[in-house]
């Protein structure tokens, strides 16, 4: 059986990883944005941004929430 901490350390590099792809993508969309002369790659790089940003607010709390100990009877 897995030791529980190593389970808990590896959940919680999940979570900080997932943080750290969303700010990765905010900042490519940021680069998008900035260098485009276009339109559409504009708003291809504010899309990224947003989904980024969502990613970064709701998957590590969905992942806490789905990896809470249940409470005891």
């Amino acid at each position: 059986m897995n030791d529980p901490d190593t389970t808990a350390r590896n959940r919680y590099f999940a979570m900080v990883g997932t943080r750290l792809l969303g700010v990765a993508g905010a900042l490519l969309g940021l680069v998008l944005i900035a260098r485009a002369d276009a339109t559409v790659p504009k708003a291809i790089g504010t899309a990224l941004v947003i989904s980024a940003l969502l990613l970064i607010a709701i998957v590590p709390r969905a992942l806490a929430r789905r990896w809470r100990t249940p409470p005891q009877p």
